[in-house]
């Protein structure tokens, strides 16, 4: 009789077109509106190229250190930071006054910026000088110019490549306050697009409740035929609930598999190199979201379109916390409503693929692993308490 429920469940769920659209189609679409919104945005967020000059004077040529740094900084590919234009004072200020250069560097006893306006590119500029000018100090201890050119030139070569991507932090940092960019300095690049993939990971997680419900409520004798004649039946109902249960985790699995090929081969999403530990945080969000329907479906005394519109609002409100609509909702509430995203499983899922970028060992994954797994096991414990105390007076 198991198998025989199983296969039923599984017939059942198939051939219902509003659990398929909410478990397959739904998300598949959704991806494909993030994929067409965020293709760009990265290539949207990247550093635009800020003209500059420098005061071509006789200080500027004796120091090495700003010498190498801006032509590195400068030189020409996908990493170039300014466009510079060295030229005598004169024409430094006359470029600034038409508006070409952001602004001018003249480098005499110290180093002076000149700008017209106070703005992200004038602060990019003040940024990357000071941090040349505080390593330069370094660089001339080892040697003077004059006597060991040679060797300056050498540290200046290595300092250069050592505080560039310091420098390019920074500017990364100057950005983030200025446009509210989320930038990643971990040791794997995070991008925003990665971001919303994985809160529609863990939105198609969650949505997996709905198929839960529908493996409660069909053995319910106040929700469907079905579950009146089990009512009244020798059988074993936890055996029965049971494979429904298990039918319902597969076609979700199903659903899940689906998306993981629709974003990996058809819109060519790069899930990185922890794949595994994404698919394995994947299954346990699955389960959750598969215990979050059936606790929703056993403790509500309501109608099953009821209780899947609740399932939706739940799993949507968790999403938009987590992150879905914009990663700054997830840290307001990481900062002032802590224990909200605690008990938000949509925020443990994308917690968890945060924490394979963000940290270098897996301490925090697995935190989120066996969040999820208590979480799950909590709810499953209530609602076998719930529905093993339901009587009905008449059927």
């Amino acid at each position: 009789m198991f198998f025989h429920n199983f296969k039923y469940t599984l017939k059942t769920l198939f051939k219902s077109k509003a659990l398929i659209f909410w478990t397959f189609a739904f998300p598949l679409i959704l991806g494909t509106f993030f994929s067409m919104a965020f293709s760009n945005i990265e290539e949207s967020e990247k550093l635009d190229i800020i003209s500059i000059a420098i005061v071509n004077n006789e200080d500027f040529q004796e120091n090495v250190a700003f010498v190498e740094a801006f032509k590195t900084l400068s030189k020409e590919g996908e990493e170039q930071l300014f466009a510079t234009q060295y030229v005598t004072e004169e024409e430094a200020a006359s470029l600034l006054n038409k508006k070409e250069i952001s602004g001018y560097l003249l480098l005499e006893k110290t180093p002076k910026i000149v700008v017209n306006t106070s703005g992200i590119y004038e602060t990019i500029l003040k940024e990357v000088v000071e941090e040349i000018e505080e390593n330069s100090k370094v660089i001339s201890s080892i040697a003077s110019y004059e006597t060991a050119k040679h060797v300056t030139e050498q540290a200046t070569n290595e300092e250069i490549q050592n505080i560039r991507n310091t420098i390019i932090e920074k500017v990364l940092k100057i950005q983030q306050i200025n446009k509210t960019n989320m930038q990643d300095i971990s040791n794997a690049n995070l991008s925003y697009t990665m971001i919303e993939f994985y809160t529609l990971i863990a939105m198609t997680c969650l949505y997996g409740g709905i198929l839960g419900m529908v493996a409660v409520n069909q053995n319910m004798p106040n929700m469907s035929s079905n579950g009146k004649r089990i009512s009244i039946s020798p059988l074993s109902k936890g055996k029965l609930i049971l494979s429904s249960v298990l039918a319902s985790y597969i076609v979700q699995l199903i659903g899940l598999l689906l998306l993981f090929l629709y974003t990996l081969f058809v819109l060519k999403v790069d899930y990185g190199n922890q794949f595994s530990f994404i698919v394995l945080l994947s299954l346990v969000g699955s389960f959750a979201g598969l215990s979050l329907g059936i606790f929703i479906a056993s403790i509500l005394k309501a109608s099953e379109n009821t209780k899947t519109g609740i399932m939706i609002s739940v799993t949507m409100l968790g999403c938009f916390l987590s992150g879905m609509m914009g990663i700054t909702m997830k840290y307001i509430i990481d900062k002032n409503i802590p224990l909200l995203n605690k008990l938000n499983p949509a925020n443990m899922i994308t917690d968890g693929f945060y924490s394979l970028y963000y940290y270098s060992t897996h301490e925090r994954f697995y935190f989120n692993i066996i969040s999820l797994l208590v979480f799950s096991f909590i709810l499953i414990f209530f609602s076998t308490l719930s529905l093993r105390r339901q009587k009905y007076d008449s059927i």
